[in-house]
């Protein structure tokens, strides 16, 4: 599959570690909002479209992402069922020597659910701190040759690669750290995927130091 040989090409180069990653006490406090866009084409004709947007915070050692909901949106039926959907709930990374912690936060019940490393797939977390952080591996960067396609951002530029008919580009902003526009998909059409990147000066305060009195619970507790 097309996708996955490309994933598996970008993590080898990735982990053969051509560029060497920013350290977070280098980039800046952002707040940001965070817009995601896939198109996929079946092989029997069916086109599917997906949309949704985060608001991120950014700041040394800690990420603080939640999903925008809709107003007045109903309760999804996991939630019913478990007690706990990450989807809906704001999700904090934090960095703790070299191994990234995870937690979701539920402010209606007032508690933290922790989840251990062993659970990070199932909540789609994939254990990398850098592409929590910047949204991607910042070593992804060295091997993808900058293009002279124009951008009105002062000190961002695009940077694009293409194998076997999948493409990547990324409009990296040098200055803030983090990419404005990320795109991916195949020369065909079947697959088309984009974030879209708002950033503002991290001026919000940190939600992850409001936490006083909840209660802290294991992500095994919600499991049947």
């Amino acid at each position: 599959m097309k996708i996955h040989r490309f994933a598996m090409l970008l993590a080898a180069v990735c982990a053969a570690g051509l560029t060497q990653a920013a350290t977070p006490a280098a980039a800046p406090d952002l707040d940001l909002t965070v817009a995601y866009y896939s198109k996929t084409v079946t092989p029997d004709g069916v086109t599917r479209e997906s949309r949704y947007e985060e608001k991120m915070l950014r700041r040394p050692g800690h990420v603080w992402s939640a999903r925008v909901l809709p107003a007045h949106a109903a309760e999804p039926e996991e939630a019913h069922h478990h007690g706990f959907n990450h989807i809906v709930l704001p999700r904090h990374v934090s960095l703790a020597g070299k191994t990234p912690r995870v937690e979701y936060v539920d402010a209606k019940e007032r508690a933290v659910v922790e989840i251990p490393p062993s659970e990070f797939d199932n909540v789609n977390f994939d254990g990398s701190w850098e592409r929590a952080f910047y949204l991607l591996d910042p070593r992804l960067l060295g091997t993808m040759p900058v293009t002279t396609r124009a951008t009105s951002v002062p000190g961002a530029r695009w940077r694009e690669r293409e194998e076997g008919g999948v493409f990547q580009r990324v409009l990296w902003d040098e200055r803030r750290q983090i990419p404005l526009v990320i795109e991916s998909g195949d020369k065909a059409g079947t697959f088309y995927r984009r974030v879209d990147v708002t950033a503002q000066a991290g001026a919000t305060e940190a939600p992850w130091k409001k936490l006083q009195g909840y209660a802290r619970r294991e992500y095994s507790d919600f499991l049947d």
